[in-house]
C-alpha cells in the first residue's frame, strides 16, 4: 500500500513542508534560480516531479514524469545513485544529448540522490547560471549532498511513524524560489507604540517582507529583524529617533535578507514636542516599507510606453501589464493580471512561445521573437472578427520578475527567431528626422538605470541611452537643493553658457525652473519658439529644438532635465509620452543616488574620524600605515590599523570587520576602541583578542571580524603576536631575506564565545621590517590569496633596507611603493590596509 501524496499536495503537511524546505534551500546552497525534487512514485519504474521552485508548473509539465531506465541526469542519479553534475549546455549536450535537446538553453545543473540507508527516495536538483567547467560548482554539489542526506534522514523518520511508503503520485507543487519578491503589493505600512512595544502592520506588509501573515511579529525587534537584518540595529535606532520626536529627514535605504534594496520611511503622528502626559521618547510612530524596484514608478512610466509591456513572476503569474500590451494581446487588463499566463492570453499557449519562454526562464539573456496573433477572440463573450497579425515579442529575464514586450510585426513564418531588431516604417515628424520614439526601447534605460549608483553615472547612462535614440545633441540635469537647482552633469553646450543659470530659485522665469515647478514637459520645435514663449532668454543657437523635463519621484520634485536637438523638429505624440515617462525613471534613479551619495559621505565621514590622525610614537621603532578604500560600493569599509602604547612597549594592530558602508565602518570604530583600551592596559595578545572577541559577539552587529595583534618590546625586539583569522604578517630581515610567518592563531572575531588565540613569540633585528596587511593588498578575483601573498613578499624583499638615519620617514616610501599598484586599479573591489613597523639600533650600538 502507498501513502498517496496527493493529501500532502492539498494540504500543508509534513511530507509537503519537508520538500519545499529542502528545495528552497538547495538553490540557495547551489546558488541557482530554479530547482525541484523528483520522488519515487507507486508506478515502479516511474520517478515524479513533486517540487518544482522557481518555474511554472505548465512550461515544465513534459518533464513532470521521468522513468527511471532514460538517458536522463535525474534517472541516473536515482538508478545508479550517483552525483550529476552539468555546468553547461556544452557539458549537458555531450552527456545527455536527448535532455539537452529538448531544453537547448545556456544553463549548468547538479543532480543529488536523496538516500537513506539502502532506500533511494528520489533526487534533489538545482538549475543555475553557467559555469567554466565541473570543478567550479563541487563546493555547490558538496552543499547539496548534505541537504539531500538530511532530507533522506527526514523523509525515513516521517516514514518510519507511517503506515506505508512515502511516494508521490500527485502533480508537482509550484512555489516561488528563494529571494523572489513578493507580488502582492510592493509596500506596506505599520504602526508601533513604543509604551507597549506593540505593532500593528496592514495587510500587504507581511506580504512583502515575505512572512506570512498569521506568523507576523508583533514587537519592534522583530520589525527591524524581518525588514533588515543585516541591519536591524540601525533600522531600531532610527524607530527610537522617530519614538524621541526626531525622525530621520531622509527615508533609510536598507537591505533584505537576499541583498535588495528596501525603503523605510518613519514619522511620528505628533510634532515635538509630545502632548502632554506622553512620556519622553513615547511618541507613537508610524511607517511604511517600499520594495523601489521594479516599483509603481517604473509601471507609471511603462502604462505610457507605445509598446505593450507585461511583467510575469517565475511562476508565469501576470504582475502587470500596460494598456498597449491589452490592446495587442486582445484581453483587458482585468483578464490578465493576477492571472497565470496561458489563462490570461490562452491563445500564447502554442509551442514555439512556450519554447522561447522556457528560454528566458533558463538562460540569462534576452530573447526574441515573433509569435502569431489568432483572427477572432472571444474573451469578451462574442465573436468579434479581428484582422489576423504577428507581433514581435521580447522577453527580459529577471531574478524574480519577467518582462516581455510586444509590438507590431511583419508577417514571418511561425516560430521563426528574430536576432536582428526589424524598424517599422518612421513617419517623419519634421524635416528634421523621423520619430525616434517607436524604435527606442525604455526597457533598456530602465535597466541600465539599476547598475547607476551615482548622480554622474546616472547622467552617463542618460547620455549613452537617450539622446542617441531621439537624436538629440545636448543634455543638462540639474539637481534641486535648498530650492534652487545646480547643475549635476552638461554636455554638447557651448563652453560656459550654462554658467549663468547655476544655482537659480525657485522663482525664477526659466523653462528648466518651470517644468518642475508645473510638473509638466515644456516641448519647443524651434529657438524662435522659445524665444518667444520666453523673452530675452539666452540662446546657445540659432537653430534646434529643447525639451525640458521635470524631474520628479514619488511627488517629490528632484530637478530638471535639458535635451538639447541641433536641429528644429516637432515633437510627436508618442514621443512626448515617452520622454515623459522615461523622465520618471530618471527622476527616481537620481534621487536614489543623492540618498546614496549622502550615506556614502556620511560612511567616509565617520571612517576618516575612526583611522588615526598619529600613531604613537617610540625612539627604538618607526611605524607607518596606509589606508585605501574600495573602488565599488561605497568606497568605505572596515579595515583598520594603529599603534597603540602598551607598557614600556608597542602594540601594532590591524584589523578587518566584515563588509562596507556605515555599519562596518562603525563596528571598526567599536573594536579599535576596545583594542586599544586593552592595549592600554597592557594585556597579554591572547587576552586582547579574547575580549574583543567577546565583545564582538555581545554587539551582535550579524558581522564578524580578522584581527592580528602584535606586542613590540622596542629594546629587546623581542615580539609577541596573536592573530584572528587574519593573513599572516610579513617579516624583511636586514639582509633582505623575506619570510612569511606562518604563525598559528584563531577563527575569527565575533564567531565562537569560547575560541582560544595562541600567543607566538619572535624577535625583530634592528633594520627589520614587520608588515602587517589586510586581504585587499593580496587578494584578487580569480587568484590564490597564497599567490598575492607571495608576491607582497617578493615586492617587499625588493624595495630595499629602510635608511637608518634618525628623524627620516623612510618607511613612508617602502608603503607609497608596496600600495602603488593598488592605488592605481581602477576596480578595487576590496579595502586595502598595511602597517609597517621597523626597530632602529639603540643609540649606543650604533657604528
Amino acid at each position: 500500500m502507498t501513502r498517496s501524496a496527493q493529501d500532502a499536495h492539498r494540504t500543508p503537511g509534513q511530507l509537503a513542508a519537508l520538500l519545499i524546505d529542502a528545495s528552497t534551500e538547495a538553490i540557495r546552497a547551489a546558488g541557482g534560480h530554479s530547482g525541484g525534487i523528483y520522488l519515487r512514485s507507486g508506478t515502479p519504474g516511474l520517478l515524479r516531479l513533486a517540487v518544482l521552485s522557481g518555474l511554472p508548473g505548465p512550461l515544465f509539465r513534459p518533464w513532470w514524469r521521468m522513468h527511471v531506465d532514460r538517458p536522463f541526469p535525474v534517472a541516473d542519479a536515482y538508478r545508479l545513485g550517483v552525483q550529476v553534475v552539468l555546468p553547461n549546455a556544452t557539458e549537458t549536450m555531450r552527456r545527455y544529448p536527448q535532455f539537452a535537446a529538448g531544453l537547448p538553453f545556456p544553463f549548468g545543473s547538479l543532480y543529488v540522490p536523496v538516500v537513506s540507508g539502502a532506500t533511494t527516495f528520489g533526487v534533489l536538483t538545482v538549475l543555475r547560471p553557467s559555469a567554466a567547467d565541473a570543478t567550479e560548482l563541487l563546493h555547490h554539489r558538496d552543499r547539496m549532498v548534505r541537504l539531500a542526506e538530511d532530507l533522506g534522514t527526514a523523509l525515513r523518520r516521517l516514514e518510519d511513524g507511517g503506515r506505508s511508503s512515502i511516494a508521490w503520485d500527485a502533480e508537482p507543487m509550484c512555489v516561488r524560489p528563494p529571494g523572489a519578491h513578493p507580488p502582492a503589493g510592493r509596500a506596506g505600512g505599520f504602526a508601533w507604540d513604543p509604551v507597549t512595544d506593540v505593532v500593528t502592520a496592514d495587510e500587504r506588509l507581511p506580504a512583502l517582507l515575505g512572512v506570512p501573515a498569521d506568523e507576523f511579529a508583533t514587537s519592534v525587534d522583530a520589525l527591524a529583524d524581518a525588514v533588515a537584518p543585516a541591519e536591524t540595529q540601525r533600522v531600531l535606532a532610527a524607530l527610537r529617533e522617530t519614538a524621541a520626536g526626531r525622525p530621520p529627514p531622509l527615508p533609510l535605504y536598507v537591505r533584505s535578507e537576499d541583498g535588495a534594496l528596501r525603503l523605510v520611511e518613519l514619522w511620528s503622528p505628533y510634532a515635538a514636542p509630545a502632548p502632554p502626559g506622553t512620556p519622553s521618547g513615547a511618541h507613537p510612530v508610524r511607517g511604511f516599507v517600499v520594495d523601489p524596484g521594479p516599483g509603481a514608478a517604473a509601471d507609471a512610466a511603462a502604462d505610457l510606453l507605445p509598446e505593450g509591456v507585461l511583467c510575469l513572476d517565475r511562476l508565469g503569474l501576470i504582475l502587470y501589464a500596460n494598456p498597449r500590451a491589452g490592446q495587442l494581446l486582445r484581453r483587458t487588463r482585468a483578464q490578465l493580471l493576477s492571472r497565470p499566463l496561458w489563462e490570461g492570453v490562452p491563445w500564447l499557449s502554442q509551442p514555439a512561445f512556450e519554447d522561447h519562454l522556457r528560454s528566458a526562464l533558463l538562460s540569462p539573456d534576452p530573447v526574441r521573437f515573433h509569435v502569431g496573433r489568432p483572427g477572432t477572440d472571444s474573451g469578451e463573450g462574442d465573436e468579434k472578427s479581428y484582422e489576423s497579425a504577428w507581433l514581435d515579442v521580447c522577453v527580459y529575464p529577471g531574478p524574480d520578475v519577467l518582462t516581455c514586450t510586444f509590438r507590431p510585426a511583419n508577417r514571418v513564418a511561425e516560430g521563426t527567431v528574430d536576432l536582428a531588431p526589424e524598424p517599422e516604417p518612421a513617419t517623419p515628424s519634421s524635416p528634421g528626422g523621423p520619430s525616434m520614439a517607436p524604435l527606442y526601447r525604455p526597457i533598456v534605460l530602465a535597466i541600465a538605470l539599476t547598475e547607476a549608483v551615482t548622480a554622474r553615472q546616472v547622467a552617463a547612462v542618460v547620455m549613452k541611452e537617450l539622446l542617441p535614440a531621439f537624436g538629440g545633441r545636448r543634455l543638462a540635469i540639474y539637481l534641486l537643493q535648498d530650492r534652487h537647482l545646480y547643475l549635476a552633469w552638461e554636455s554638447g553646450f557651448p563652453k560656459g553658457f550654462l554658467a549663468p543659470f547655476e544655482g537659480v530659485g525657485l522663482d525664477a522665469r526659466l523653462p528648466g525652473v518651470e517644468t518642475l515647478t508645473s510638473g509638466r514637459p515644456l516641448f519647443f520645435d524651434s529657438m524662435e519658439q522659445m524665444a518667444a514663449a520666453y523673452p530675452g532668454i539666452a540662446l546657445d543657437a540659432d537653430e534646434g529644438a529643447r525639451a525640458f523635463l521635470p524631474l520628479i519621484a514619488s511627488g517629490r520634485p528632484v530637478g530638471s532635465c535639458i535635451l538639447g536637438f541641433d536641429r528644429s523638429r516637432s515633437f510627436s505624440t508618442e514621443e512626448r509620452a515617452v520622454l515623459t515617462a522615461l523622465a520618471g525613471l530618471i527622476a527616481h534613479a537620481m534621487e536614489k543616488a543623492q540618498r546614496y551619495e549622502s550615506e556614502a559621505a556620511l560612511a567616509r565621514g565617520l571612517q576618516q574620524a575612526l583611522l588615526p590622525r598619529r600613531l604613537s610614537a617610540h625612539p627604538q621603532v618607526e611605524t607607518t600605515g596606509r589606508y585605501l578604500p574600495g573602488t565599488q560600493g561605497m568606497e568605505v569599509g572596515g579595515d583598520w590599523y594603529d599603534v597603540v602604547e602598551a607598557g614600556d612597549g608597542l602594540a601594532l594592530v590591524i584589523g578587518d570587520v566584515q563588509g562596507h558602508g556605515v555599519q562596518a565602518a562603525a563596528t571598526m570604530g567599536q573594536l579599535r576602541s576596545a583594542v586599544r583600551a586593552f592595549a592600554l592596559g597592557d594585556h597579554p595578545p591572547d587576552e586582547v583578542m579574547s575580549g574583543t572577541n567577546h565583545l564582538l559577539i555581545d554587539l551582535d552587529p550579524g558581522q564578524f571580524a580578522s584581527c592580528c595583534y602584535v606586542r613590540l618590546d622596542p629594546a629587546s625586539g623581542l615580539a609577541r603576536v596573536a592573530r584572528a583569522g587574519h593573513p599572516p604578517p610579513l617579516l624583511r630581515h636586514p639582509d633582505g631575506h623575506t619570510e612569511v610567518l606562518d604563525l598559528p592563531g584563531g577563527v575569527v572575531l565575533g564567531v565562537d564565545p569560547h575560541a582560544h588565540y595562541p600567543v607566538s613569540e619572535l624577535r625583530i633585528e634592528p633594520g627589520a621590517v614587520l608588515a602587517l596587511y589586510t586581504d585587499g593588498l593580496v587578494e584578487r578575483p580569480g587568484v590564490d590569496i597564497d599567490e598575492g601573498i607571495t608576491a607582497l613578499r617578493v615586492a617587499l624583499a625588493r624595495v630595499g633596507a629602510p635608511a637608518a638615519r634618525p628623524g627620516s620617514r623612510p618607511l613612508s616610501g617602502v608603503a607609497d611603493r608596496l600600495t602603488a599598484a593598488a592605488r592605481h586599479l581602477a576596480d578595487r573591489p576590496d579595502d586595502i590596509a598595511l602597517l609597517l613597523a621597523t626597530r632602529r639600533a639603540a643609540p649606543g650600538n650604533q657604528h
